[in-house]
């Protein structure tokens, strides 16, 4: 067991690694970043990956994505309908019991699609807010994601604001 702080810089890294590799959209790299059977000592030859440390993803409005073919092609997916993303983390918390640790984050998001007439470099920008719960697991290679979720938030806008005042 290692010292709690470096374990906390540990998981620190490997969340900012997840993100980075999708601001690139570097799928190897994130597909690297995510536990797989053999992380967790499981020969695969002998039993179903998809039964053993099952990962897991849920993105804002999906249904929950189980086992690790089908959360990476979630991302697949993802990164090719998207030509711009970019993740501004705040509220970011770590904590670390034994091999488990939590990292729960705010991610301040800016997207872009694909342009709407050719000749144009990216979409129109979209902003949006996501909370978003990401469990890790130690492995001998290091810390690896076991299970994302990301939620939207509902955002009051100042319009809201105004609509709920009663008049004098």
């Amino acid at each position: 067991m290692s010292a709690p702080h470096l374990d906390v810089e540990q998981v620190e890294a490997a969340n900012t690694a997840f993100y980075e590799a999708l601001e690139e959209g570097d799928f190897e790299r994130l597909s690297g970043l995510w536990l797989t059977p053999s992380d967790l000592g499981v020969d695969e030859t002998y039993h179903d990956p998809a039964d053993s440390g099952v990962v897991s993803c849920v993105h804002p409005g999906w249904p929950v994505l189980t086992g690790r073919g089908e959360v990476l092609r979630s991302y697949a997916l993802i990164m090719a309908n998207t030509d711009y993303i970019q993740f501004f983390l705040t509220d970011t918390h770590v904590s670390v019991t034994g091999d488990t640790a939590v990292v729960t984050c705010t991610e301040n998001i800016l997207s872009g699609g694909p342009a709407p007439r050719e000749g144009d470099e990216l979409g129109p920008l979209v902003g949006q807010l996501v909370v978003a719960t990401n469990v890790f697991r130690r492995t001998p290679s290091g810390w690896k994601l076991w299970s994302h979720h990301g939620s939207p938030v509902l955002a009051e806008t100042d319009e809201d604001d105004e609509d709920d005042e009663t008049p004098a």
